[in-house]
């Protein structure tokens, strides 16, 4: 069965953004260096793209996921990637305004407004393969509905000092995590996988 799984590039001090996050600046000031680990350069102008090494094996992992869900910031921050995020997997967009939103969605769109029900609906859709989460909001509500299966995050080693932080205003209850793995890529970046203890 599928996995729901967030995938997030974090520094050390916690943050996912840097300040003054809009559409036109989608990771904040200084918030793209979470990112240089998947930079590559092509005509001088830096471009996402498959990195060699360990790198390279945690982009091949998140590449093979089989659904997306995300939140209503993530897809405003990134136009709802058009429609597809990577090789035409189906999309789940929670939102409040779900049933005037799927009027005019594009065909491997949907749109609900339970975190738990766009999980359980992209799981099936996912088959065998996981399903990639985004989002700061949709990742707070996922856990709180016990629906995020297993955390992997990319440790970059840089304090950002403000932004936006992934665990900000989670409830007071404790959320238990079992380390699965830890390994070292390029570029200083550490891979941390955990699953979550329901």
């Amino acid at each position: 069965m599928a996995k729901s799984v967030l995938y997030m590039s974090m520094s050390l001090d916690g943050f996912i953004a840097g300040p003054n996050e809009r559409i036109d600046n989608g990771l904040g000031d200084g918030g793209m260096r979470l990112h240089h680990w998947l930079m590559g350069s092509k005509a001088g102008e830096p471009v996402v793209q498959r990195p060699s090494g360990v790198n390279g094996e945690v982009w091949d992992a998140f590449m093979t996921t089989g659904a997306v869900v995300t939140g209503h910031g993530t897809r405003t921050l990134t136009d709802g990637w058009g429609g597809d995020h990577h090789d035409g997997v189906p999309l789940f967009f929670v939102d409040r305004d779900a049933a005037r939103l799927q009027q005019d969605a594009p065909p491997r769109v949907t749109y609900l407004e339970d975190v738990a029900e766009a999980m359980d609906r992209a799981r099936a859709a996912a088959g065998d393969r996981d399903v990639l989460v985004h989002g700061v909001g949709l990742t707070r509500h996922a856990l709180a509905a016990g629906a995020l299966d297993e955390l992997h995050l990319h440790l970059i080693p840089v304090l950002l000092g403000q932004g936006r932080r992934l665990f900000e205003n989670l409830p007071p209850d404790h959320v238990e995590l079992e380390r699965l793995s830890t390994v070292e890529g390029e570029d200083g970046v550490t891979h941390l996988r955990y699953r979550v203890v329901v």
